[in-house]
């Protein structure tokens, strides 16, 4: 099914597969969901694999991407039909802002959202960042599994020089993915400030801070970032502070892991205090941010709106509809056309049992 260039509008009832196409793509992008936190459901019951696929436009270049979601064995990617060493490496060919209703819980969820949020927008504009955070959960991993198995009671010395070694590894990727983060916050905050303001047509005051276990983190309004030297350092200090605590608990306290970015709106945290208009308003000012952030890296990522539109009213619609009327590719699921304000125009496709034709 070929879409076009700027707008393309998806409409359908319930339940007829318009959110698997935008779900399939987003996974093509971030070799993850948006709905759910493992592959398994993704495969079809009684199926024993699930195939993804799409042609992409990427450098001038027209490239065929794959992957393979098998419930027994590790998945396969593909470029043009050529199998690649390691999934990751399909990571940033393609690059989706993708939008759906699961992310109000990047305002109201717990820190597990907005840290996947915030790695993912890392990935698209650095895919050698995917690499470094697989590191960083493999470290973590045998980490705690040491950490368990050292308990208070049954500790000794080999166990706990082998948590040094474990301690420098965890710090050489833990403090790198910090620092990233600390600066894509730091590059976030106007973008959000701007969409949040689009969106809500409002000039009540927004920002971000990066809440982190590595001090000193990210104050709102702060710009400067640590280096990454510094924030190594800061980190193992951290962890020898806390070894007590995490031989007791078993499990390691210090890092990326337990950090979390915290959204304010009016100098107040957004989780607890927005209303539901203001929630959605945050969402998809973080999501817009991320998207602006991307263009200006000198490519337009493909903009993916699922089922929007049907939870905003008629202002924010009007000018949701205003700041993505410019995007190079925009791709919008409705289950009632009315909903899609009339000014974005661009090409209708109808959605039926599965299948996509023009309307």
């Amino acid at each position: 099914m070929p879409l076009q260039p700027g707008v393309n509008v998806l409409v359908g009832r319930n339940g007829t597969g318009k959110t698997n196409l935008m779900e399939a793509l987003g996974y093509l992008a971030t070799l993850g969901s948006h709905r759910v936190a493992t592959d398994a459901p993704l495969v079809r019951s009684g199926c024993a694999r699930a195939i993804l696929r799409a042609a992409v436009v990427s450098g001038g270049r027209e490239l065929l991407l794959e992957v393979e979601i098998a419930r027994d064995r590790r998945n396969i990617a593909r470029i043009n039909r050529a199998p690649l060493t390691r999934a990751r490496d399909l990571l940033g060919v393609l690059r989706i802002v993708l939008f759906a209703p699961e992310d109000l819980a990047l305002v109201r969820g717990d820190p597990t959202e907005r840290r996947r949020f915030l790695d993912e927008v890392l990935i698209m504009r650095a895919p050698r960042l995917a690499g470094v955070r697989a590191d960083y959960d493999r470290v973590l991993k045998q980490r705690n599994a040491l950490l368990k198995s050292a308990g208070s009671a049954r500790r000794s010395g080999s166990d706990l020089a082998t948590l040094d070694a474990w301690d420098e590894h965890l710090v050489a990727a833990g403090s790198e993915l910090v620092h990233a983060r600390l600066a894509l916050v730091a590059a976030l905050r106007p973008h959000v400030a701007g969409c949040y303001a689009g969106i809500a047509g409002t000039d009540q005051q927004v920002d971000l801070a990066y809440r982190s276990t590595v001090p000193p983190g990210l104050e709102p309004g702060e710009v400067a970032v640590p280096d990454q030297p510094a924030l190594a350092a800061s980190m193992l200090a951290e962890l020898q502070r806390m070894r007590p605590r995490e031989l007791e608990r078993g499990i390691s306290l210090v890092g990326p892991h337990r950090d979390d970015l915290e959204l304010l709106l009016g100098g107040d945290p957004a989780k607890g205090y927005a209303s539901h208009g203001e929630s959605w308003s945050f969402a998809l000012g973080l999501r817009l941010a991320s998207f602006g952030l991307l263009r200006s890296d000198g490519v337009d990522p493909v903009l993916v709106l699922d089922d929007v539109f049907a939870e905003l009213d008629v202002g924010r619609r009007g000018r949701l509809a205003t700041l993505v009327a410019d995007a190079e590719q925009v791709l919008i699921t409705a289950a009632v056309d009315a909903d899609v304000p009339g000014e974005l125009g661009g090409v209708r496709l109808a959605v039926a049992d599965g299948a996509v034709a023009p309307e």
